[in-house]
């Protein structure tokens, strides 16, 4: 055993009680043990207590130290029927049945990783496609956010079924299910994800440490820890003192006292406001306000929808909202709500609600500083059950000032608040809560969803993530194992000119991270969606993280992981040609059409969307009012639109030629 697994080990089981054998919760009945490795098999038990441990024809004996800790491996395990794994001590025997050995992979990141079936509304949950897979097996760590590193985990490990998979994360489920179908092999997947979580929050202090662009964040967390209550004290002083002058109050719901929720209210002098957008800038004068906004939207509802449950999805409200359906409250999101401006509403309409004919959905937005509206979609009514095509609401909208004060000026940022020992945004909080203790439990390598919560930080991410890698590594003392993430995907609206991008920054990044060994990169910059930060075809995401696992990690060279990435350019006086990797199959384009998505700029730094076609093996790119272009990006926005892939149909790899100062340098 290497020494990095041994001091891990002993950290792992440190208070695990000392009597008799016992083991962390990640072994347990239906697990999967990592083929043709070393497998760590620890616990605690009495001091110098014998320990025997058995599984099919593995049999190892160790003895518990003086402090009563003990390990052992298994080595060279094959996959195989499934086994029980005993452990037995003195006078205790534990036996963990259906058992199997396979390829065991780590999904983590943020919340487009955790996204489950159950997450979405009904009229958009996904098909799944088969789903019964007795050798696929799921363990969901709990979610748990510590100051200290912890020392177990809550969970458990299940059979892949069609209710078991429903609860966990598609993109994990995707990903198994092709290297399951591929392989011919058990797959285990350990799902150790939380949502809206920033790569800091999974790396250790002693990494953040280590890189100059992260030490910063490592020393404010602990300046605020040593001293939290004062800190906490301190910060609900300046940020009532803050909301006094910066946040509107509000005056309370008058507008459903003047029966604004109403059918039968006549809003006939209205003016109108098309939704989702906010209201700040969309050219309506009297709407550059903070306050309380009434909007109304007569809809028809079809016989057939009279008597049944319906789903209303109301976007993203900036910042809370009271949304009626006929006069009666439906649901809203309160200013308890973290982040209530982003949370999307998805509210149901009771059954018994539900008549044919003229309906009014009525909606209460109070905006108590900054931007404010109906900001993002989806926007839509359907049937709870069924496949009803749903009836669109982003469309005009009347709408009422209900109170207001004109947006100050400028309010200035209000005061952060401290870090708790709880905190899931904290630097190592969520390393501490979710991945220490389940090292150094044996994983093939790691899947990994994030950035979202980095955007605003992409230069810094480009030490952040890679030095995160890195950590995960030195702490399962493994080598290199194989870390495969996926590139943001395409969201908000599209732009109509081409400029800068936070959100292009990020995923340039994450392309930089591919310089790591043993690294591959999921591109999902052709399936996102504007409105819905979190997108439905998770599919694609799996499958397209199972390439590159299947062609580095298991010899399948025969598969493509990915579409083109750029590799170089030369400028051929007006033209600039470009080369890159993975084109061996060719060029192509969605449906045929010309290649989109190229902007191109000369030495004064303005990019003009770009024609471009392939010559050969390269592309090349230019512009009739560019005549001495020097660089060129490609889907480089937050949502590009973008249709070049190679023949096996994996789109592009935005990028930049450039190294311009973009939005996020030296933002920490």
């Amino acid at each position: 055993m290497t020494k990095p697994i041994y001091v891990a080990v002993l950290s792992a089981a440190a208070c695990l009680a000392s009597a008799d054998p016992k083991l962390p919760t990640i072994f347990g009945d239906n697990m999967v043990l990592q083929a043709g490795a070393k497998v760590p098999i620890w616990g605690t038990a009495e001091p110098y207590e014998r320990i025997d441990i058995q599984f099919g024809d593995h049999h190892r004996t160790v003895y518990a130290a003086k402090d009563g800790h003990w390990m052992v491996e298994l080595r060279n395990l094959s996959p195989g029927e499934p086994e029980t794994l005993t452990v037995k001590g003195k006078t205790l025997t534990h036996e963990f049945k259906n058992v199997l050995v396979g390829e065991v992979w780590l999904a983590s990141g943020q919340s487009n990783m955790e996204w489950q079936w159950n997450y979405f509304p009904a009229n958009k949950k996904p098909a799944i496609g088969e789903s019964e897979f007795p050798e696929i097996r799921f363990f969901q760590v709990t979610k748990k956010a510590s100051s200290d590193p912890v020392l177990d985990v809550q969970g458990r490990w299940v059979v892949c079924n069609l209710e078991s998979l429903k609860g966990f994360s598609l993109v994990g489920f995707h990903f198994a299910r092709a290297l399951h179908q591929t392989l011919k092999s058990p797959v285990g997947i350990i799902g150790s994800y939380w949502g809206g979580t920033p790569a800091e929050a999974w790396t250790r202090l002693s990494a953040l440490d280590s890189m100059p662009e992260t030490k910063s964040m490592a020393d404010h967390y602990r300046a605020v820890s040593a001293n939290y209550g004062e800190a906490q004290a301190e910060y609900e002083r300046k940020l009532a003192e803050w909301n006094k002058t910066a946040r509107f109050s509000d005056p309370g719901n008058k507008g459903f006292e003047n029966g604004y929720a109403n059918l039968n209210y006549n809003d006939i002098t209205w003016p109108t406001l098309k939704l989702p957008q906010a209201w700040e800038g969309s050219g309506k004068r009297d709407l550059d306000i903070d306050g309380a906004v009434w909007f109304r939207k007569k809809i028809q509802i079809p016989a057939e929808w009279a008597g049944k449950e319906l789903i209303l999805e109301m976007g993203q409200i900036d910042d809370t909202d009271h949304t009626y359906f006929n006069g009666t409250l439906v649901g809203e999101i309160g200013p308890n709500i973290e982040n209530s401006w982003q949370t999307p509403r998805v509210y149901r309409v009771p059954a018994n609600q539900v008549k044919a004919g003229e309906a009014l959905i009525a909606v209460r937005v109070l905006d108590s500083g900054g931007g404010g509206g109906v900001h993002q979609g989806p926007l839509r009514i359907s049937p709870a059950v069924g496949s009803w095509e749903p009836i669109r609401l982003d469309v005009e909208w009347k709408y009422l000032i209900e109170a207001s004060r004109p947006t100050p000026a400028n309010s200035g940022n209000p005061p952060q608040q401290p870090y708790g020992p709880n905190s899931a945004i904290a630097p190592a909080n969520l390393w501490n809560g979710m991945i220490h203790p389940i090292v150094p439990f044996a994983i093939k390598g790691v899947i990994w969803y994030q950035g979202e919560s980095n955007a605003n930080r992409a230069y810094q991410y480009r030490a952040l993530f890679p030095g995160m890698i890195k950590d995960w590594r030195m702490a399962w003392g493994r080598g290199d194992f194989p870390f495969h993430f996926v590139q943001l995907a395409n969201f908000m609206a599209r732009k109509d000119e081409a400029g800068e991008s936070e959100w292009a920054e990020l995923r340039e990044a994450q392309t930089m991270t591919l310089r790591l060994k043993n690294t591959g990169m999921a591109v999902a910059i052709d399936i996102g969606e504007a409105g819905d930060i979190h997108p439905v075809n998770k599919i694609a995401v799996g499958e397209r993280l199972a390439r590159w696992a299947l062609y580095k990690d298991y010899g399948k060279t025969d598969i493509v992981p990915s579409g083109p990435l750029y590799k170089s350019m030369e400028i051929q006086g007006d033209r600039i040609a470009l080369t890159f990797d993975y084109t061996e199959t060719g060029f192509a384009t969605l449906s045929g059409q010309a290649i989109k998505g190229f902007s191109i700029a000369g030495e004064d730094r303005k990019f003009v969307w770009a024609q471009a076609k392939v010559v050969g093996n390269q592309i090349v790119v230019w512009a009739p009012s560019v005549k001495s272009p020097v660089a060129v990006r490609y889907g480089w926005a937050d949502n590009p639109e973008v249709n070049l892939i190679n023949k096996a149909g994996l789109p592009a790899v935005p990028f930049r030629t450039d190294s311009w100062p973009g939005l996020t340098i030296d933002r920490r």
